[in-house]
């Protein structure tokens, strides 16, 4: 009776234990988890400036574009990918790509004319679309992908360089499946947090060392042809 009460006892602490770790690696993936964050300088790195200040706001247009990124990401819009006439959704709706060109409005950049002025002039460079829709083609991770490809500075695909992971930078994940924003904000390896809406609790988690990373860009509109930056109309 003794030996099966103890089995007894054992078996619950074990399934008690496996039951914790279980939640534990749930919470580390869906990143409930609190974790320290660290800056460039705890890595002796220096922070990236851009010579451009588009909207002329005192600030750089890098700052600008972290600062978007993460007032989306502090509002925390519900995740849906609704279809909206005039392309814009309301400020508590979103998902991935909306971060994105909200990133850019805080920079004064109209990332929707941007890449449907760019559609019209180059279509070619948009093969997965079938028929142009000003109210949907900037909100489709592919199309983000083209124009940046096209427009931005290809960097690093490989979290391990921390050095050329910078605050405002670009990152597109999977087959085109998911896009952010590099966050000033890194883990204990250095590597830095990203800022995006996926539907996840938090908005600004350390995702890039567990997410295939297929482009990397920084948006420097120095580099731009006359007339391609175009500013955001409110």
């Amino acid at each position: 009776m003794i030996k099966r009460k103890q089995l007894k006892i054992g078996l619950i602490a074990l399934l008690a234990a496996g039951l914790l770790a279980g939640l534990w690696m749930l919470s580390f993936f869906m990143g409930w988890l609190p974790e320290k964050g660290y800056s460039a300088a705890d890595f002796g790195l220096e922070t990236a400036v851009s010579t451009v200040d588009f909207n002329q706001n005192g600030t750089d247009d890098y700052a600008d574009l972290l600062a978007g990124a993460k007032k989306d990401a502090q509002n925390h819009p519900r995740y849906n990918g609704a279809y909206y006439q005039g392309g814009y959704p309301p400020e508590e709706i979103g998902v991935c790509t909306d971060l994105v060109w909200r990133a850019f409005r805080e920079a004064g950049y109209s990332l929707k004319d941007m890449v449907d002025t760019d559609i019209q002039a180059n279509p070619a460079r948009y093969p997965a679309i079938e028929k142009r829709d000003a109210n949907i083609d900037f909100r489709r991770v592919g199309n983000l992908h083209a124009f940046f490809e096209a427009y931005a500075l290809p960097l690093t695909t490989d979290p391990q360089e921390i050095a050329e992971w910078q605050p405002g930078d670009i990152v597109i994940f999977g087959n085109d499946s998911h896009i952010g924003i590099v966050s000033d904000k890194r883990n204990k390896n250095g590597q830095p947090f990203i800022l995006h809406n996926g539907g996840q609790p938090k908005r600004e988690e350390n995702i890039l060392p567990r997410r295939k990373v297929t482009a990397h860009y920084r948006f420097d509109a120095s580099r731009l042809p006359a007339g391609a930056a175009i500013a955001f109309a409110d």
